[in-house]
């Protein structure tokens, strides 16, 4: 037995085949290759989290009975996979001598008219059920069934169970020029780059002039910006885009006011109220130093209710009735919990406070959206103006020649005290949040407390959650990045009261989620991004290129031993870049700011001499790649202060050798930013997500010039060329 696997003494043990029976991981292997067993306290607490008592040896084994009985005594999964174009075999449980038949009905509401015969099951030993023994038998699905979400009718004896059953493409195809090429564009927070209409806050309106400007000035052909989930409705507002209230809608605080159609109607008196909230925030837009996102929308609110209460033409109201009939429950869950908030304050975890105590049916709810109704419309119409506002953007890119757009990015998971999880609880794991175990970046570990969608709710209800999340992103972009993408494989949940330390591994069926990735994205012409950094299994990397959808390759990352990877060798479904937004800007990379902001902080396990003396043989390790690589002069090595803006440009054109799919240039790089926009395992110890775009003097740089930049147009001549 190797000493990297559990020994048979505990694979035995009634604890671990339960927490392996539902998808709990009882081991990993760290970023470092060291191997962990996960004490049983944590498995007991993480089976807990989704629904299932463990507590000992009794309620374990009378857990594995009930599962498996409840297992093979249904006829299906409550969701299967089928690949389009392939024959797929769906297992079936029979009684003994018993035959299944099937029908599907196809998303369209149509009867597929292909025959589906009954093959051989998997071969296993009968289940005893205790009344009867249950077998398994074969449907077999036709290679052409149509790409869609359809129902599967299985019936055996008397009894008949519908499953939902997705039929995927087998990968997304790459955009024409990538096939035989690549593309590239540009990274940027949205929220940090402000033009001279700016509410002291980039906005969408600011997003569809960079979109624009940045094909016309570089011939970029996307721009991935930060998540543009949905926020607060009202001051606090959380800084991170990777703490929504809900995945699903958008953020409506980017709203533009002036770019609201209304807006152009409104009586003289009205429109000067507009346009002097405008000039009591303008200031903010010449703030280097913090974003102030909460005067923006003290302002910007008010505005924004003026033009609500002016109205609307017939026409227009008839297209906000129809956004409201088709975004459904998700919708007026948002605005409810909005409502809510507005009149009873933040939701927190004081068990009697409205979160808490009340849920969507309770009579204080009800009551409270009858004596607010305007207010409570327009918390909707805020979100039909933002998706109006978002897809004009992506609109203007396409008109523009990008072949992308927008590239949006999809945070990993939801505040714990937002719409999502208060409106749907029962979609969402119970007692515990995800994050990443510790690793060379993160040495505590990270937990983002976001709590874990259920995989056993997902599989039970088809996916939809993830399936409308997935499609409305589609919407309105070209390109969706998936923060995290392991998480589709597996999540790390830490368990409520324990550090980041002492969690566990979950696994999700990814096979049927990058099957809907693959359906949504090449129903809508769209690429996939996954990240996968930190501590990912190789096999990740082979199941995302089989399915056509990309991974990352940060050139900072690409190493191995204290050698840097030529770009040359990076694999080529990925999208490269030289940094990410949880490292500074190159220039403040290569002036140790990552070293700074943690010895700073308190953010070291170790002493700071050794992580000190890490960070500078990484850069020399860096620097010795680009000058034997050719991409630098040995004599610019030798001073990197005075040629620091050369070798950001080395590392660029090293970038751009790599065999890549896509490329990223970092607007903060492009324009000599040297501050970081985010530092894992911190909130209000440092300004996350609040540093306003500037360059290496601390000078803001508008959005007017940021393509007009000396940076800029290097960057654009290297990915030109």
């Amino acid at each position: 037995m190797s000493e990297n696997t559990e020994n048979e003494e505990r694979l035995a043990r009634p604890l671990i085949r339960l927490a392996k029976l539902v998808g709990i991981g009882t081991s990993y292997m760290g970023m470092s290759h060291d191997y962990h067993e996960i004490d049983d306290e944590v498995l007991i607490e993480v089976l807990a989290a989704l629904g299932i008592e463990a507590r000992d040896e009794d309620s374990q084994d009378a857990a594995i009975r009930r599962i498996l009985k409840e297992r093979y005594s249904r006829l299906v999964a409550p969701t299967v996979l089928h690949t389009a174009g392939v024959e797929d075999h769906v297992l079936v449980n029979t009684g003994i001598l018993e035959a299944p038949s099937a029908t599907i009905t196809l998303e369209n509401g149509e009867m597929y008219e292909g025959v589906i015969e009954v093959g051989p099951g998997d071969g296993s030993q009968a289940f005893d059920l205790g009344d009867r023994f249950v077998s398994t038998a074969a449907l077999i699905i036709p290679a052409d069934l149509p790409v869609g979400y359809h129902k599967l009718h299985v019936t055996v004896g008397g009894r008949t169970q519908d499953a939902t059953l997705i039929s995927a493409p087998s990968k997304v195809d790459l955009l024409d020029p990538m096939k035989n090429g690549s593309l590239w564009g540009w990274m940027a927070q949205l929220y940090s780059i402000r033009s001279s209409g700016s509410w002291g806050v980039g906005d969408y309106e600011d997003l569809k002039t960079m979109l624009v400007d940045a094909k016309r000035k570089t011939g970029a052909d996307f721009i991935l910006i930060n998540p543009v989930h949905a926020a607060e409705p009202v001051s606090p507002l959380t800084p991170s885009p990777y703490l929504p209230v809900s995945r699903r809608l958008v953020n409506f605080t980017y709203i533009r006011p002036e770019s609201v159609a209304e807006y152009a109607e409104l009586p003289e008196d009205a429109k000067n109220q507009v346009d002097a909230l405008h000039s009591d925030v303008d200031p903010l837009n010449g703030d280097s130093q913090l974003i102030d996102r909460d005067a923006m929308w003290r302002s910007k609110m008010h505005a924004l209710w003026i033009i609500f209460k002016a109205g609307r033409s017939a026409q227009r109201q008839a297209e906000f009735d129809q956004f409201k009939a088709n975004s459904g429950s998700d919708l007026e869950a948002y605005a409810t919990w909005c409502l809510c908030y507005d009149k009873w304050g933040a939701p927190t975890a004081d068990k009697n406070g409205w979160e808490q105590a009340l849920n969507r049916d309770s009579t204080q709810i009800a009551n409270l959206k009858d004596q607010f109704p305007d207010t409570l419309d327009f918390y909707r119409w805020l979100e039909w103006i933002a998706v109006e506002q978002l897809a004009a953007a992506q609109q203007a890119a396409k008109d523009a020649g990008m072949r992308i757009g927008i590239m949006s990015d999809m945070a990993v998971g939801v505040h714990p005290y937002g719409a999502d999880v208060w409106w749907n609880p029962e979609r969402f794991a119970k007692g515990a949040t995800v994050g990443a175990p510790p690793d060379m970046f993160n040495q505590q570990g990270q937990n983002w407390s976001q709590p874990p969608l259920s995989p056993l709710d997902l599989e039970a209800t088809g996916y939809q959650t993830y399936r409308n999340m997935v499609h409305d992103m589609f919407a309105r972009a070209g390109a969706v990045r998936i923060d995290h993408i392991l998480g589709l494989f597996r999540l790390w949940w830490i368990p409520e009261g324990h550090s980041a330390v002492d969690g566990a591994y979950v696994y999700y069926d990814s096979d049927i989620m990058l099957g809907i990735l693959a359906i949504e994205a090449s129903r809508a012409g769209g690429v996939v991004v996954g990240e996968d950094l930190g501590v990912v299994p190789e096999h990740v990397a082979d199941s995302l290129a089989s399915h056509g959808i990309l991974g990352c390759a940060v050139e900072w990352f690409e190493q191995r031993d204290g050698v840097f990877r030529k770009p040359s060798e990076y694999r080529p479904y990925a999208l490269a870049s030289v940094n990410t937004h949880d490292l500074p800007p190159a220039a403040g990379y290569l002036e140790y700011e990552h070293v700074k902001i943690r010895e700073r902080l308190g953010l070291l396990t170790g002493p700071a001499e050794e992580f000190e003396a890490s960070a500078k043989a990484e850069q020399d390790a860096m620097i010795s790649m680009l000058v034997d690589q050719g991409y630098l002069d040995a004599a610019s090595a030798e001073d990197r202060v005075a040629h620091e803006s050369e070798i950001v440009d080395a590392l660029y054109r090293a970038l751009k050798d790599a065999p890549c799919k896509l490329f990223a240039a970092s607007i903060t790089d492009a324009v000599g930013e040297k501050r970081a926009q985010n530092q894992p395992g911190t909130n209000n110890e440092y300004p996350n997500w609040r540093i306003p775009l500037a360059d290496a003097k601390g000078n803001v740089v508008p959005l007017e010039s940021v393509f007009d930049t000396p940076g800029a147009q290097r960057f654009a001549q290297i990915f030109n060329n």
